[in-house]
C-alpha cells in the first residue's frame, strides 16, 4: 500500500508533465498555427511524457487542457495574446513535438523548447518591409493596376509595415496598431500619387487600386486556420478566429476609409488590362510568385521554404486566372487552384521537408478578394447596400471555395483527417511527418531518443 507522502509526490509529476505539455501548446498557439496542428503537437509530446490521455479546448488565445496519467489527471487553463504568425518557430515546433520519444523527460522538453524560443528572426526589418512591398505591388497587379499603382503601392505597403511593426513593439491595442498602420499606408499611397501626376510626363495613377496598398494587413493565417478548424467541427477555435479575422480586416477597412473620406476618393474597380492572354499570363505567373514570396518572408519563413510556397502559389493562381478569362466560374476556378495548392504543398512538405501549413497559407493568400472585401465594407459604411452586397457575396463566395479546396486537399492526404475525433495521444503519422524527424535527426543524431 503506498504511503501517504506518495500522493503529492506523484502528483507533482503529472503537474510538471502537463506544464511541459501546455507550454508546447501555448508556443504553437502564439506562432499562428490552427487549434488541429496545436492539439496534435500537445498530444505527440503528452504521449512521450508518459500522459495516457489529453483532452484540449483551444481558442484564439486560451487552451483548457486535461491531462490523464493512470487515476490521476490535471486540468490546466493557458491564455496567450493575441497570435502573431511565426513559420519557423511552427516549423521548429513540430521539429520538437515529432522528435520526442518515450522516456523524454519534462525538463528536456522545456529545454528543447527554450532553444526555440531563442531564435531570432530569420529577416530584418527592413526586409520584412520589402516583403510587404513585394505582396502589396504583385496585388495591385493582379488588381489589374498598371506599373503606377504598382510602384505607390509597394512603397506605400512598406512604409505601412513599418509603421505595424513599429507600433506593434510599444504593445499598443491591436486593432489600433492595424487602423493606424492602414491609414499610413493609405496617406502614403496617395502622397504618392500626387507627387507623380507632378512628373514631367504623362501618368495615371486610378484611385481605386490605393486598396492594394493595405492588403499586407490581410489576416490570411487566422482566415485559413479558422476555415479548417470549421470544417472540423471545432467551433470553439474556428469561429474565435474567425471573429479575429473580421475585427482585423474592419480595422484596417476603418483606417483606409478615413483617408479615403478626407481625399474624397471613391474605391472602384480599376478596368483590367488590355494585353494578350499569353503575355498575361506571364506577368500573372511573376506577380503571383513575387506576391507569396512577399507575403512569406512577413510570416518569417524560412527562405527555401519560402520559394518553394512562391512557386506552388504563382503557379496555381495563374491557373486560376487564365480559367476565368476562358469563362470558367470563379468559385469553380477557386476551388480547384486551392485543392492544387495543397495537394502541391503536401507533396513539397516531404521534400522540403516542411510543415505544409507554411507552404500553403502564403499561397493562397494571393488568392484572396482583398478588394473586393474593402469595397463591401466601405460601402456599409457609407450606406449603399447594393454595392455592400455584391462586394460582400463576391469575397465571402471565394473565401468559401478556397476554404473547401484545401479542405479536399487535406482529407486526400492527411489520414487524421478522416477521424472525426482524434486522439491526441495517439496521432497517426504521416510520411513528410516522418521525414521530418529523419531530417532533424540526421542534422543533430544527439536529439533522438529511443523507445
Amino acid at each position: 500500500m503506498p504511503s501517504i507522502e506518495s500522493t503529492p509526490g506523484r502528483d507533482a509529476i503529472v503537474a510538471e508533465k502537463s506544464d511541459a505539455v501546455c507550454r508546447m501548446g501555448a508556443m504553437m498557439l502564439t506562432s499562428g498555427t490552427g487549434s488541429y496542428r496545436v492539439k496534435a503537437a500537445m498530444g505527440r509530446t503528452a504521449e512521450a511524457l508518459g500522459i495516457d490521455q489529453l483532452d484540449a479546448q483551444v481558442s484564439l488565445n486560451e487552451i483548457v487542457a486535461t491531462t490523464r496519467s493512470g487515476k490521476r489527471f490535471r486540468t490546466q487553463v493557458v491564455e496567450v495574446a493575441a497570435p502573431s504568425v511565426n513559420a519557423d518557430r511552427i516549423s521548429s515546433l513540430l521539429r520538437v513535438s515529432l522528435g520526442a520519444r518515450a522516456g523524454v523527460t519534462a525538463a528536456d522538453l522545456h529545454r528543447q523548447l527554450d532553444e526555440v524560443e531563442q531564435h531570432r528572426p530569420l529577416y530584418s526589418l527592413p526586409m520584412v518591409a520589402i516583403g510587404a512591398a513585394a505582396a502589396c505591388g504583385a496585388f495591385a497587379f493582379l488588381n489589374n493596376g498598371r506599373w503606377q499603382e504598382c510602384a505607390a503601392a509597394a512603397v506605400a505597403a512598406g512604409g505601412g509595415k513599418i509603421v505595424q511593426v513599429l507600433l506593434h513593439r510599444q504593445r499598443l491595442n491591436h486593432l489600433a496598431v492595424v487602423a493606424v498602420a492602414a491609414a499610413a499606408a493609405g496617406l502614403i499611397y496617395l502622397v504618392l500619387a500626387q507627387l507623380m501626376l507632378a512628373l514631367p510626363f504623362e501618368v495615371h495613377i486610378h484611385q481605386a487600386a490605393f486598396t492594394s496598398a493595405m492588403l499586407f494587413l490581410v489576416p490570411g493565417f487566422p482566415l485559413v486556420t479558422a476555415a479548417l478548424d470549421l470544417a472540423r467541427f471545432d467551433f470553439t477555435s474556428g469561429v474565435s478566429r474567425l471573429l479575429y479575422a473580421t475585427l482585423i480586416t474592419l480595422a484596417a477597412a476603418v483606417g483606409v476609409w478615413i483617408v479615403a473620406v478626407i481625399y474624397g476618393l471613391s474605391p472602384g474597380e480599376i478596368p483590367p488590362l488590355n494585353l494578350p492572354l499569353p503575355m498575361l499570363a506571364a506577368l500573372w505567373l511573376g506577380a503571383g510568385f513575387v506576391g507569396v514570396l512577399g507575403f512569406a518572408v512577413t510570416f518569417n519563413t524560412p527562405l527555401k521554404m519560402a520559394l518553394s510556397a512562391a512557386g506552388i502559389g504563382a503557379l496555381a493562381n495563374t491557373g486560376r486566372l487564365v480559367a476565368t478569362d476562358a469563362g470558367v466560374n470563379a468559385l469553380v476556378a477557386t476551388v480547384l487552384a486551392t485543392t492544387v495548392v495543397g495537394l502541391l504543398a503536401a507533396w513539397a512538405s516531404q521534400r522540403l521537408p516542411a510543415p505544409r501549413i507554411i507552404l500553403s497559407v502564403p499561397a493562397v493568400l494571393i488568392m484572396i478578394p482583398g478588394a473586393a472585401a474593402y469595397r463591401a465594407l466601405v460601402a456599409g459604411i457609407d450606406r449603399d447596400p447594393l454595392t455592400a452586397v455584391t462586394n460582400g457575396s463576391v469575397a465571402l463566395g471565394i473565401l468559401v471555395a478556397m476554404a473547401i479546396g484545401l479542405v479536399l486537399a487535406r482529407m486526400l492526404t492527411d489520414p487524421a483527417w478522416t477521424s472525426p475525433t482524434p486522439r491526441w495521444t495517439h496521432m497517426p503519422s504521416t510520411h513528410a511527418q516522418r521525414l521530418i524527424v529523419q531530417a532533424a535527426e540526421a542534422t543533430d543524431p544527439d536529439s533522438a531518443r529511443s523507445d
